[in-house]
């Protein structure tokens, strides 16, 4: 069969005349055959799902029954276009309640639709052909998929626990600094789970304001904070001058699926990014707005009992694997668990990289775990796994997640 006309069309920012025809197995695809393989082989053994990376659990009942109650308004029919007013006086309401931080509802907060949404359109405001995104690997990679789409480049900086899992600016070169438009972080960090202490914002915000870049700080996993009070870059001086930050309703509120996020900080930045999205979307339904108010207005009841989940989660997976030796500690924030990989099993089975030891967990223990082998041999596991009945079948898997492992002996 010949090829259409149209596989000469494609852009090159996807693969050109090449898209579709690339036989490069993805990581998330490899982990998705290896589980349908180990299902086939050994159907009666379920899988515990540690790889995903969303809440086990749905939206509170507040939160359902706002929704409920607003979706059959007359008045929420129409484009909600850049967000209702309501929903970004209760972000400024969440904002100065949480983090301390105070945003003008008018100019420093603008809706978005989901932080992905948020993350593929900031690029569109800043970055020209030749201009430098900073991001940081592992990590999530959205905005520098954008950034090289429009031309620019990306410039992966490590994350690794000798730097404290916060990029090393000054290893950028004078070229680099000079061409940088943006820098993405992240913390509470997915994978690694680390938390960024106010000297590492206060040392970006030195950087950036001594560079010119804007910073786009990613605070989708800032309520899941187990070490103190959450973190917001906004709130250190001079944050509003040199940053925006990117909350979501996903993790802190069970919303996943609602996509609903917004974008807030520097009035000039949120308003060209609003001007992005004004071209790109035209609003999240406004009864989902206004049922995310329940959510952010109920924020001192809704976040602590799913942080509180999520910590005695990672807690029970960290003694596990503390005995078997692995090098664990309860992260600082988010629901994941970064973890080095073991070298080998005493029986022989060697793991030359992190995607190794994670296909060998799924095909031999039924555990679902994500690699990344970006900045050193690692694996990521997520407390979201589902135990739908409550704690007694939480009790149940984590028991069950400890009995698998502790039939190997693990080398490192």
């Amino acid at each position: 069969m010949t090829d259409s006309y149209l596989q000469e069309n494609f852009a090159a920012r996807i693969g050109g005349n090449m898209f579709g025809k690339d036989t490069t197995i993805y990581k998330f695809e490899k982990i998705k055959r290896a589980r349908r393989a180990a299902m086939a082989e050994n159907p009666s053994l379920p899988i515990i799902d540690m790889g995903v990376g969303e809440p086990d659990e749905g939206a509170f009942d507040i939160v359902v029954n706002a929704l409920k109650e607003e979706a059959g308004k007359w008045e929420n029919r129409t484009y909600a276009d850049n967000g209702i007013d309501d929903f970004r006086q209760a972000v400024v309401r969440y904002m100065k309640a949480l983090y301390g931080v105070e945003l003008d509802a008018a100019t420093e907060v603008v809706h978005a639709i989901g932080s992905k949404s948020a993350l593929s359109l900031l690029p569109a405001a800043f970055v020209n052909p030749g201009d430098i995104a900073i991001m940081t690997v592992p990590g999530y990679p959205v905005l520098g998929t954008w950034t090289k789409y429009l031309g620019g480049e990306v410039v992966n900086l490590p994350l690794t626990r000798d730097n404290g899992f916060f990029p090393d600016l000054d290893s950028l070169t004078a070229d680099q600094k000079k061409r940088a438009k943006l820098l993405y972080l992240n913390y509470p960090n997915n994978p690694t789970g680390a938390s960024a202490s106010p000297a590492q914002f206060e040392a970006a915000i030195a950087f950036a304001k001594a560079n010119h870049v804007l910073i786009v700080s990613d605070a989708a996993y800032a309520p899941l904070n187990f070490s103190g009070k959450p973190l917001s870059i906004l709130s250190l001086p001079g944050g509003k001058d040199v940053a925006v930050e990117l909350h979501s309703m996903s993790k802190g509120f069970n919303m996943t699926g609602w996509r609903l996020s917004w974008v807030c900080g520097n009035a000039l930045a949120v308003k060209a990014f609003a001007s992005v999205k004004d071209n790109a979307d035209s609003g999240q339904f406004a009864a989902i707005q206004k049922a995310a108010i329940a959510a952010l207005d109920a924020q001192g009841e809704i976040t602590p009992a799913i942080c509180e989940k999520y910590q005695r989660r990672l807690t029970r997976m960290v003694s596990t694997l503390h005995r078997l030796g692995f090098d664990a500690k309860v992260p600082e924030g988010s629901f994941y668990l970064y973890v080095g990989a073991p070298k080998a099993t005493a029986d022989g089975e060697a793991f030359n990289t992190g995607e190794d030891f994670s296909q060998w967990l799924i095909r031999e223990k039924h555990i679902s775990s994500v690699p990344w082998d970006d900045a050193g041999r690692c694996v990521r596991f997520s407390a979201t796994f589902v135990a739908r009945s409550g704690m007694e079948e939480e009790q149940q898997v984590l028991a069950e997640f400890e009995r698998r492992l502790s039939g190997s002996k693990f080398v490192f």
